[in-house]
């Protein structure tokens, strides 16, 4: 078959491929309530966008952003094709490019949608049934299910510290998880909302960075980066001021204390026992270096100090017949739930 001929097949094949734009998805209706909720990747882009200011205040060598990499792909013209084969293949590099951007845009499309339709199912408190899910997601792109459904998790994990897990394989239904034994799976709050977690394991982050002990000025520097504002209602952590100083500092995930000799009074924040308990340096490490999109040894410092926590962790842990020594990322036990605060706000 002669060379344009081809082409131009090729050309008809990738046109036809890329017939579905995301707007042929408006069949599906999302609630009222999934409409109220923001896009979960504008958040991740407030605190990637805050994350550099921070990492500025550190004291130690971690930064709390990583460097973006692009990738840049370049093709080399054939020196003996003419000027047709030249001017087919800009047109197929444009078809081509132009078929891949249409495909991408739908796929983050899909995702968003069904990120939304997770939060909404969770702040519901209704459970998440993958049959509902595939509802979302256009029938074509059906064999992506499992990929699509990685990415709205990562997203949602990344934000609000929540995992997707699967409570039952055989009806296939799906629970968003605190990473934290919060009351009320991360509400904190009696009632229906969106998980408070992702703010509590920020606030340990900024802790353990600044060397296990953070001025509240530091702390409320980098919430402000995040358009938290004590003293402003946020549309996931209510109050925030109340929250981090009041309802967390009761259930013993923060401690809040006035710098001793300081005049006018200031006052730090350093983990509660329940942190120590519930959760780890390597497990806060992990979260961090998510919401910056890198991996936890770019912290070095405070790499080196989880690990090392990690090590001890285990050491003092009796190893008896017939168990097994836990390995680093498993949980540590968790202490008896203390007196929950009970709100009739719903966030």
């Amino acid at each position: 078959m002669p060379r344009g001929q081809s082409h131009k097949l090729c050309i008809r094949e990738k046109r036809h491929q890329a017939r579905y734009e995301p707007q042929s998805h408006k069949g599906v209706q999302p609630t009222a309530v999934m409409e109220e909720l923001p896009s979960t990747s504008s958040l991740l882009e407030d605190k990637s966008q805050s994350s550099s200011a921070t990492g500025s205040n550190s004291t130690s060598q971690g930064s709390l952003e990583a460097p973006s990499t692009t990738s840049t792909f370049s093709t080399t013209a054939d020196p003996t094709s003419d000027e047709e084969d030249t001017s087919q293949d800009e047109e197929d590099s444009r078809s081509s490019s132009s078929t891949e951007n249409t495909y991408h845009d739908t796929l983050n499309s899909m995702t968003s949608l069904l990120e939304q339709f997770l939060l909404c199912k969770y702040k519901m408190k209704q459970p998440i049934m993958k049959e509902d899910m595939l509802k979302i997601i256009h029938p074509r792109y059906h064999h992506r299910f499992a990929e699509i459904l990685k990415r709205a998790s990562e997203h949602i994990e990344a934000v609000f510290a929540v995992d997707l897990k699967e409570v039952d394989s055989t009806i296939h239904s799906y629970d968003l998880v605190s990473k934290l034994n919060l009351p009320n799976n991360g509400r904190v709050w009696v009632g229906r909302g969106l998980p408070k977690t992702g703010l509590l394991m920020t606030v340990l982050g900024v802790i353990f960075v600044k060397g296990g002990c953070a001025a509240e000025e530091d702390i409320w520097k980098f919430l402000n980066m995040m358009q938290v504002n004590a003293g402003r209602k946020h549309f996931i952590y209510g109050e925030p001021r109340k929250l981090i100083t009041r309802d967390l500092v009761t259930m013993k995930y923060l401690e809040y204390r006035q710098v001793a000799h300081s005049d006018p009074p200031c006052y730090e924040f350093l983990w509660g026992p329940r942190a120590h308990a519930e959760t780890s340096k390597m497990k806060v490490l992990e979260f961090l270096a998510k919401v910056n999109d890198t991996v936890p040894s770019a912290f070095s410092i405070q790499y080196e100090e989880a690990l090392r926590d990690e090590e001890r962790a285990r050491a003092t842990v009796p190893a008896r017949p017939g168990t097994t020594v836990p390995s680093r990322h498993d949980p540590l036990p968790c202490p008896a739930a203390s007196p929950t605060p009970t709100e009739d706000e719903d966030f």
